[in-house]
């Protein structure tokens, strides 16, 4: 079986070496090991020195050669637009206020679908509607939601915060 170890950012690997696909939705690419079926058969062992969210066009580099591309599932979600008296940065703060996922565009926003967070919004302003597409929500701005070991202040970092909301070092 085929073992992916490596990751390579879109762009970056070659299309050229592509074997195949993998399509997951949101909640299935925060990964370590596991073993993978892609879009057109190849069974493949992703075996990552640490977990991390796989992004969408992203090139998991197989140990045999060639490339298996990670695609984002289209998913069930809520596309929020602001309406003509609300800003789109309100409505950003109030799901922030409330630690959803949401991924941000300049635009819209993107959220799963709960019922109380939809009528929160409309009583705000907002414009609602359902909407099949990919979910690449924003990762927060300490770590806590994107599960990346390379920011300076997600899991497993040298830094950790106080009651008071200060940071502190180990150093």
């Amino acid at each position: 079986m085929d073992r992916a170890t490596e990751i390579a950012q879109p762009g970056v690997w070659p299309l050229s070496e592509r074997r195949d696909s993998v399509t997951l939705p949101h909640h299935d690419r925060f990964r370590r090991r596991i073993r993978l079926t892609g879009d057109n058969g190849l069974d493949f062992l992703l075996d990552l020195p640490e977990a991390r969210v796989l992004h969408q066009g992203e090139g998991l580099k197989l140990v045999g050669g060639g490339y298996v591309e990670v695609i984002a599932a289209r998913e069930p979600l809520i596309e929020i637009t602001a309406g003509p008296h609300v800003s789109i940065a309100r409505l950003a703060w109030h799901l922030g206020n409330r630690h959803l996922p949401a991924e941000i565009q300049p635009e819209r926003i993107l959220i799963r679908d709960d019922h109380v967070i939809v009528e929160m919004l409309k009583g705000l302003g907002a414009a609602v509607r359902a909407v099949e597409a990919p979910f690449e929500p924003e990762g927060g701005a300490y770590g806590q939601h994107n599960h990346d070991p390379k920011h300076p202040f997600g899991h497993g970092s040298k830094y950790h915060q106080h009651a008071d909301g200060s940071w502190h070092s180990h150093d």
